[in-house]
């Protein structure tokens, strides 16, 4: 877990290594949870506050909020990296909580359903900086071969904290109403996450200027520009990983919007509900823990491929049947694909990229990962409004089985049986 190198810097030894850097380590997994659980406050209860509280009929202007997000957080994780590299790491991340600040008193003061598309707007930029460098700075910390740990680490913070926030605000929804109490738990995480954002974190631009070191030196500056066209187009890898990361959140988007709104149709409860929202991001979020350090000995190509095929058929089981139990187990096959996905395709563009520009090649495939958000909610509640609930879940399962065959003909693996990744032929 930990590279045997380390070097002096502001007189104090840096090291790369999870063990080496725990401390460091463990306050981010923290963060990352904070992070998540800004999400989580949502993932139950906002489109029920639109249809319920606002009386909203159209299924399109409902998941409006998910394309604000969206598409805001899209943008964020654009100019994160180039930020990352120019300011450092832990400005950045301040940023991303001070823009999450007032993301819940939005929301519970909401007296339009703009302002909670606003809302989501500040939330997108919150998402976008400060979940982009709590994974950068994790991947920093340990170095090149333990990449798909730090990432399931990380995103098993994340998304364990989306899934127990669903489930508590799901819960007090039932017991209180749609706010402002379960909102409340957005207060608690905005603050704390910006305290020890402030107080505690270090920056890690050290640690990366150490693997600079050992890492074959290129022949040229490489821009933004050029880094968004490898990352987006030429590199084969680079392209299949940002093209399944688009189409992954493109059916996550559809069912932070589509599935309470599914649900409710069948006349299930608010507290049921939460319970099903809880499931997909919390089991996404615990199986990472396995899934991450899976693809540093297996490899990331097969978890890809494989994972988004067991997506689709969790969004297929959800489309094709009415009972509880039956969506039950469309929820925990959509996180066990989700969790195999998202630490491997992570760790793939970090695989693919040199040390000096991979924090920008991270920021433009969140960049297209996180657009999904909100071309799948769009499109979904298009669909939807066309031709019914079960037609946008199906359309969409479909989409993400086609991306897992694009990925089984497009990605060569990067990783060795070693578990080491395997060194690019040539830098552009």
């Amino acid at each position: 877990m930990s590279d045997s190198v380390s070097a002096k810097s502001t007189g104090a030894s840096i090291r790369l290594g999870l063990k080496e850097n725990w401390p460091q380590f463990a306050l981010l997994v923290v963060i990352n949870a904070f992070v998540g659980g800004m999400v989580g406050i949502e993932r139950t209860v906002v489109p029920l506050i639109g249809s319920e509280e606002f009386h909203l009929s159209s299924t399109t202007l409902i998941v409006s909020f998910i394309v604000s997000f969206g598409v805001v957080k899209a943008f964020a994780n654009l100019i994160s990296g180039q930020l990352a590299d120019t300011w450092g790491r832990k400005r950045v991340l301040v940023l991303g909580w001070l823009a999450g600040l007032p993301v819940p008193f939005m929301i519970i003061w909401a007296p339009s359903w703009e302002w909670v598309i606003a809302a989501n707007a500040l939330l997108g930029i919150n998402q976008g900086l400060a979940w982009s460098m709590t994974v950068i700075m994790k991947i920093d910390l340990v170095g090149p071969k333990s990449r798909g740990l730090a990432v399931g680490l990380n995103e098993f913070a994340g998304y364990l904290a989306v899934g127990v926030t669903a489930f508590l605000t799901g819960y007090l929804a039932a017991q209180y109403g749609l706010r402002p109490v379960p909102i409340y738990l957005g207060v608690g995480y905005a603050v704390l996450g910006a305290a020890l954002s402030i107080l505690l974190v270090r920056d890690t631009r050290d640690h990366v200027r150490l693997e600079i070191s050992g890492h074959a030196k290129q022949s040229a500056p490489i821009s933004f520009r050029e880094v968004f066209v490898l990352t987006s187009f030429r590199d084969r890898n680079l392209f299949a990983a940002s093209q399944a990361g688009l189409v992954n959140n493109f059916n996550d988007g559809m069912s932070w919007g589509i599935f309470p709104l599914f649900f409710v149709s069948f006349g299930l409860g608010v507290e049921r509900i939460g319970i099903l929202k809880a499931i997909y991001p919390a089991t996404w979020g615990i199986l990472q823990i396995a899934t991450g350090p899976l693809s540093d000995r297996w490899g990331r190509k097969g978890l890809i491929v494989t994972g988004m095929w067991v997506q689709a058929a969790g969004l297929f089981v959800t489309a094709a049947t009415a009972r509880f139990e039956w969506w039950i187990v469309g929820s925990l096959l959509l996180g066990l694909g989700t969790a195999m996905v998202y630490p491997s395709l992570i760790a793939a563009v970090s695989d693919a990229s040199h040390p000096t520009w991979r924090a920008r090649s991270l920021s433009v495939y969140r960049f297209w990962r996180d657009l999904g958000y909100a071309i799948g909610a769009l499109s979904a509640g298009l669909i939807a409004d066309s031709f019914g609930l079960s037609w946008a879940i199906t359309s969409i399962a479909a989409l993400t089985f086609l991306s897992g065959a694009l990925v089984a003909i497009a990605m060569r693996e990067t990783v060795k049986d070693s578990g080491a990744p395997i060194p690019l032929e040539k830098s552009p």
